[in-house]
């Protein structure tokens, strides 16, 4: 079964990522495949809107004679972090507590 991946949710596992290194795009859609599913089509509208909101900043750098867009996380990218982690503790502990508890 694959279940829907909810903006907030693939919002915070980006921007979780980033918070312990930057990454450019290709790689950073990789690292994210690994917790949840997303697709490349799907990646860069995200980060474009992350960028557009604040959370996000990009910078170029060389890599075999062509340029790679890095993204980094900024001061309001980890407020608004902070922010997911705590709406997901709280889901969280309500499905759990729905489902019956962890066996």
């Amino acid at each position: 079964m694959s279940i829907q991946v909810p903006t907030l949710l693939l919002d915070g596992s980006v921007l979780a990522i980033l918070e312990k290194q930057d990454m450019y795009g290709y790689l950073l859609t990789k690292e994210t495949q690994k917790y949840v599913h997303v697709s490349e089509s799907t990646m860069y509208p995200v980060l474009r809107r992350l960028q557009k909101s604040g959370d996000l900043i990009t910078y170029d750098e060389a890599f075999e004679g062509r340029m790679r867009r890095y993204y980094q996380i900024t001061p309001l990218g980890l407020k608004h972090l902070d922010e997911i982690k705590d709406e997901w503790q709280k889901f969280a502990t309500k499905i759990t507590t729905l489902l019956g508890g962890i066996s």
